[in-house]
């Protein structure tokens, strides 16, 4: 995934698929989905004020 999201990136420039390659180092990086699953959350929280 994290290759994926990289190429895609670099042959789009495609902001979200960056934001995934950052989040998959994130998350092989210190090895727990805590950190993803908190990030995502507030994500979601910040699309929710949008609404």
């Amino acid at each position: 995934m994290r290759n994926f999201s990289w190429k895609y990136f670099t042959l789009t420039g495609d902001v979200e698929s960056f934001m995934l390659y950052k989040e998959v180092n994130q998350f092989g990086a210190d090895g727990s989905a805590d950190a993803v699953a908190s990030e995502d959350d507030e994500l979601i929280a910040l699309d929710a004020e949008d609404i």
